[in-house]
């Protein structure tokens, strides 16, 4: 597939296309012998989950300039985009990938994006730390689920839309999702953001794709569950993995099981979650 995208766009000379996140990880983990080098820079417009800043990384230095927006069908498309300010350009290649995996700002017509205390409709401190719900409000926002009642009733209160998505303000105004709310992992009292854990994971060397989830545990409630989809020809076990999260996240971040194959997808190329909890339990 990715040696496919690499033809298509070197003849027809392609500058400009979008995708979801799993169409950028084919393309940033194909096999040397797939790529191409491209001639012209491909601008690429990505919506769906966060992306891993390793990813984004990686399709900077195939040529590829990617930027990530965020929406609801419920908000008319789009509504958040990573603009870019041209005094980044000078940080590491890092730095900048850690910068375009945020969501970023609203766009002009969309009233109202921000984060906010769900219980207490604060905003949340911008510091990016302190999560709280993506809420939204404006004309391009839905009026309701059609013949559905109780949906609306559940997502549209206090004059906000409650995206269910999980998120920090950063101090320059930036919003940057970490996790869906029923994709929250609570271990000993502690919220993990299963997206920061699979963000660290996707930079190991072996991995091609990672989701992780949350695994019932006596002691902890519940505990990170690793998934792992390997690069073709690279190999890694799940001792080798638990070592790299030891040295790369928090002590009570870092997944208990490890389990490799293919992960579970829609048509679209969207990680099938609840089929991975089904997995978690049976472990």
């Amino acid at each position: 597939v990715a040696k496919d995208i690499f033809n298509l766009i070197d003849q027809h000379n392609i500058t400009h296309f979008g995708g979801a996140p799993i169409v950028l990880n084919l393309i940033a983990n194909a096999k040397d012998e797939d790529k191409k080098i491209l001639i012209n820079k491909v601008y690429a417009m990505i919506a769906g989950a966060p992306p891993p800043s390793v990813i984004l990384e990686k399709m900077e230095k195939l040529g590829f300039e990617v930027m990530h927006v965020y929406g609801l069908t419920e908000t008319y498309g789009h509504i958040l985009h990573c603009a870019w300010n041209s005094s980044w350009n000078e940080l590491s290649q890092d730095k900048k990938a850690d910068i375009k995996a945020q969501q970023g700002v609203r766009y002009p017509h969309t009233e109202e994006v921000t984060v906010l205390d769900p219980k207490t409709y604060e905003h949340v401190p911008m510091d990016g730390k302190t999560m709280g719900e993506i809420m939204i409000r404006g004309n391009t926002v839905m009026k309701g689920y059609y013949k559905n009642k109780e949906a609306t009733e559940k997502t549209m209160k206090n004059g906000w839309f409650h995206s269910g998505d999980l998120a920090v303000m950063h101090s320059n105004g930036y919003i940057q999702v970490k996790d869906r709310s029923k994709d929250i992992i609570i271990s000993g009292g502690e919220n993990i953001s299963s997206v920061e854990v699979e963000n660290i994971i996707a930079k190991h060397k072996a991995v091609s794709l990672v989701a992780v989830v949350a695994k019932s545990d006596e002691k902890w409630g519940e505990t990170p569950c690793a998934f792992i989809e390997l690069i073709e020809g690279k190999e890694a076990t799940e001792e080798s993995i638990i070592d790299y999260c030891k040295e790369n996240m928090a002590g009570f971040k870092r997944p208990r099981h490890v389990i490799f194959g293919e992960l579970p997808k829609t048509s679209t190329g969207k990680i099938q979650k609840f089929e991975l909890r089904k997995k978690a339990k049976e472990i």
